[in-house]
């Protein structure tokens, strides 16, 4: 599998036949999505607690910090995926729709180069 040649589609079924062969979508019901996906993104959160810039990039040089990341971004990728199946929405379209909605708030010719929320970009 590729970022090239996958689509968000063959993704959300992989996970959905994984979750349904285990008879867990009785589970999965928006608020526990919700918090067992905050819970694996304190998880990712907690591998860069407490490291400076270079010290992250120097363990995301090697294998097994590389693969400890992966694992983590993975667990939220499907919670992701299986959060909007349960509430029904459209991945591709909620980010299509809120990147044009950040298009707005953050001009190129305000924000480029500028860590500013958009209500201090004036």
């Amino acid at each position: 599998m590729s970022d090239d040649n996958v689509t968000i589609s063959m993704l959300k079924q992989r996970a959905l036949r994984f979750r349904d062969a285990r008879r867990w979508r009785q589970f999965h019901n928006p608020k526990d999505l919700v918090l067992a996906l905050a819970a694996e993104a304190g998880e990712l959160c907690e591998l860069v607690l407490w490291k400076d810039q270079s010290e992250l990039a120097s363990e995301l040089r090697e294998a097994p910090a590389r693969s400890r990341f992966a694992d983590e971004i993975a667990d939220v990728q499907n919670l992701l995926l299986l959060l909007v199946d349960a509430i029904g929405l459209d991945l591709s379209d909620e980010f299509a729709r809120k990147l044009e909605s950040n298009e707005l708030k953050y001009p190129v010719e305000k924000a480029s180069g500028r860590a500013l929320k958009y209500t201090e970009l004036d």
